[in-house]
């Protein structure tokens, strides 16, 4: 039986158990959300640039990016056939609210409630890239407004029940305090609480580090491999990947019109658009000449700022008969959006039953601890067997516990054992450093030599107590990998 399936098992027990009291239709929900999307939040600081990031992982302009007063509350963003926004005050039910869109964003129209009344929003919007996933935008943390920066406190670190959110993506444009407080909410050696392998760092607003520089992106991705090789970070999340939010937004939004416009700038001579794109005030205010009216050039400098203004110059310089949809997708690749939808893919989506398993044993472990009936001693034990004996919460013990540093070794050792476990991803080529392409005959082969190195390494006497433990572990998923590649296709 599969992790999944053994979860949905105990949940289907609890429920009977709970039957009749206030924990019955929670306890359904949990066991309704393992066939959900995976739900994954985003956080970080006031202006941090969450809202931006969440319509550029949706590929359309959804969320609003301005500091209006829906960005102050939590909003839900997931897939479904029809259009609708529906506030869940924080207290009375449910009600449905009426919208706009203007200029991409939605616009939420509170009527009687304000700000302070609602506890969550959630829009469902017919979106592709929503089937797969449910994303929370979070208010920012840090906010002036203490009473808005909390919502972000209580529904990603509750003092009660679980987190709602499987996996948190959480921006950053330098390792704040506040950043570090806020993470370090998430780390617990128990599988079944939130840690750090279920939490992603994003260097945001990256473009912004080099001053908008053709070369600002090359500076920020060296700032996130110290920041991923850094102790201290790695003890919070799994990596650290650099985003320019903005020019991510905009590549998967962009239009002909703003295409036709921006090859007027590289049209010019090289030194008369680099003269223009020194600063924002003079690409608005000088060469009239250009033929774009100061509205046009404001709403390409919102669109892309000025390090989306430059490299779409060049590239365009480079690159003349460039479609829309041409330049959406070399501007995708460099901000940033292809890495961190493959860090996504590989450290979320493939695990997505893990993660989702583990938040429903969180939630139920509570119940269990919380509300003590007949029946409800077996279900605590059931949730324990399955967190001890479940492959998969192994590996993401051994992982936490290698980033606490609580597991020591040779650097070559240790960067071996944190890949086969899954630290760079599931996919059997991630963990025994392969190409995507590699044949069976070779995964097979790659994983049997390892096999046998972690097999000597946990039956020497020599090696370490907490390594040894965790080679038994690394053991358990070459055996796996192994078996995989042997299974009939």
């Amino acid at each position: 039986m599969s992790l999944i399936d053994r979860t949905r098992s105990v949940l289907g027990h609890a429920v009977e158990v709970y039957r009749g009291t206030a924990y019955e239709r929670r306890l359904s929900a949990v066991r309704d959300r393992l066939d959900e999307p995976l739900r994954v939040a985003i956080a970080g600081r006031v202006k941090a640039g969450k809202s931006t990031l969440l319509n550029a992982l949706v590929g359309d302009r959804l969320a609003p990016t301005d500091a209006g007063e829906c960005t102050r509350i939590v909003t839900w963003y997931q897939d479904g056939h029809t259009y609708r926004v529906l506030a869940t005050p924080t207290e009375g039910e449910p009600r449905q609210l009426r919208f706009t869109r203007e200029d991409g964003a939605i616009e939420v129209d509170l009527g009687d409630l304000s700000v302070d009344d609602v506890a969550q929003l959630d829009i469902t919007w017919p979106s592709q890239a929503l089937r797969n996933v449910t994303l929370i935008d979070t208010p920012g943390i840090g906010s002036l407004s203490e009473q808005t920066s909390r919502r972000a406190w209580d529904l990603l670190v509750p003092d009660e029940e679980e987190t709602p959110a499987d996996a948190v993506v959480y921006l950053m444009r330098h390792l704040h305090s506040n950043d570090v407080d806020f993470l370090r909410a998430f780390h617990d050696v128990e599988v079944s609480r939130p840690n750090p392998v279920n939490a992603i760092g994003i260097l945001s607003r990256a473009d912004e580090i080099g001053v908008g520089r053709l070369d600002a992106m090359a500076s920020a991705r060296r700032i996130a491999e110290r920041l991923s090789t850094d102790a201290n970070v790695r003890r919070l999340v799994q990596s650290v990947v650099p985003v320019a939010g903005l020019l991510a937004e905009t590549a998967a939004t962009l239009t002909e019109v703003e295409v036709a416009q921006l090859r007027r700038v590289a049209e010019l001579p090289v030194a008369q658009a680099e003269q223009l794109l020194l600063s924002a005030d003079r690409f608005v205010q000088n060469m009239p000449e250009l033929g774009l009216t100061t509205i046009e050039r404001e709403a390409l400098l919102a669109r892309l700022g000025m390090f989306g203004l430059r490299l779409s110059a060049a590239m365009l310089r480079h690159n003349g008969a460039a479609t829309a949809t041409e330049l959406s997708q070399e501007l995708t690749e460099r901000s940033g959006l292809t890495q961190l939808r493959e860090v996504l893919g590989s450290l979320f989506f493939e695990r997505r039953d893990v993660l989702k398993s583990r938040s429903a044993l969180l939630a139920l472990s509570d119940v269990t601890r919380v509300c003590v009936r007949p029946g409800s001693e077996q279900v605590a034990g059931a949730v324990e067997e399955i967190i001890a004996s479940a492959h998969p919460f192994n590996e993401l013990r051994v992982l936490s516990s290698l980033r606490a540093g609580w597991i020591t070794g040779k650097a070559p050792v240790v960067a071996e054992l944190e890949q086969v476990i899954g630290g760079s991803g599931a996919a059997a080529h991630q963990r025994l450093r392969l190409p995507a392409d590699a044949t069976t005959a070779e995964v097979t082969e790659s994983a049997v030599e390892a096999l046998g190195r972690w097999q000597r390494r946990a039956e020497s006497p020599m090696t370490p107590y907490e390594l040894a433990v965790a080679a038994r572990v690394a053991v358990r998923s070459c055996e796996g990998i192994i078996a995989d590649q042997r299974r009939p296709r």
